[in-house]
């Protein structure tokens, strides 16, 4: 059930994949960290092939395919083994596809209209994104109103200083960020100080 996953997950890291080596050392680091997923977006040429690799070589880490925004690449993501979706919007055709897929998957939205065209597709747990910029925590609280049942997971712009305040939210189910997979550490091969971050956040965001 997708709403267990990401209780369990409840700091989801967002990892823009550099090359297939890289990014399973990463993957590796926050495992060790006692991370339960990693989102690989789509924004880079190694995205697929990261995803494949992952799934088939660090067993136990669920692994997300983010920054899906066409049926297209909703097919692309499942064929490279993504076992759980995200995107930053959702438009009827990638809702559609979405659905009709099976997949576990979480549309991206930031107003009180996509969330009802998501609910009217099956969905009941969204992205919200950017979730800073688009209003952050007053935003949710003021969707808790007119949605009570709907949970989400807000990305973009949380960081060590705001995350456990999004996390303490009744409709937050858990949150997105980059701040322990930064571009830098990555490539600088910090494992060891990734594995330090996650485990940070996942102390500071207990396991359900």
């Amino acid at each position: 059930m997708l709403q267990t996953i990401l209780e369990a997950c409840r700091v989801l890291p967002v990892v823009t994949a550099i090359d297939v080596d890289s990014t399973l050392a990463l993957a590796r680091a926050l495992q060790r960290g006692g991370m339960r997923a990693i989102e690989i977006t789509l924004r880079s040429d190694a995205a697929l092939d990261s995803i494949r690799a992952v799934g088939d070589e660090v067993p136990g880490l669920r692994v997300a395919a983010g920054t899906v925004t066409s049926p297209a690449e909703l097919d692309q993501a499942l064929a490279a083994g993504a076992t759980l979706v995200l995107s930053p919007g959702a438009t009827p055709r990638l809702l559609h596809a979405a659905a009709e897929s099976g997949v576990d998957f979480v549309p991206g939205v930031a107003t009180a209209s996509e969330i009802m065209r998501g609910v009217d597709h099956g969905f009941g747990i969204f992205k919200l994104f950017p979730a800073e910029a688009a209003g952050g925590m007053a935003l949710l609280r003021s969707f808790a109103g007119p949605f009570p049942s709907i949970r989400f997971c807000p990305t973009g712009g949380l960081h060590p200083g705001n995350f456990r305040d999004y996390l303490a939210l009744p409709n937050v189910i858990c949150c997105g960020g980059s701040w322990m997979v930064g571009a830098d550490l990555v490539h600088n091969g910090r494992w060891e100080e990734i594995e330090a971050l996650a485990r940070a956040a996942m102390a500071d965001a207990p396991l359900t």
